[in-house]
């Protein structure tokens, strides 16, 4: 359920509540009991992980397993015979 922020235009109290998406906005201010809530537009909710974690299951490293060499080159392609050939031709 979304989280909702209101602030009263009366008395100038301030809540955060959760809602549905389909819940009439709020009204009655709960600190002055008059009706002068009015909902505030919302930044959007942060991100949430569920599970056993992001770090532990994607990155962290798994013992047992080679470091990577930060000196190694990497692979070199096999060269291609045809601009040998070309260059041989001319």
């Amino acid at each position: 359920m979304p989280t909702y922020d209101y602030i009263c235009a009366k008395c100038g109290h301030e809540i955060e509540t959760f809602q549905s998406m389909n819940d009439a906005a709020l009204k009655q201010c709960p600190a002055c009991r008059k009706a002068g809530l009015k909902r505030q537009v919302g930044g959007g909710a942060g991100l949430i992980f569920k599970g056993s974690g992001f770090y532990i299951t994607d990155y962290k490293k798994k013992s047992g397993t080679p470091d990577a060499k930060p000196d190694a080159k990497p692979a070199s392609k096999p060269t291609e015979s045809k601009p040998a050939a070309a260059a041989a031709a001319k």
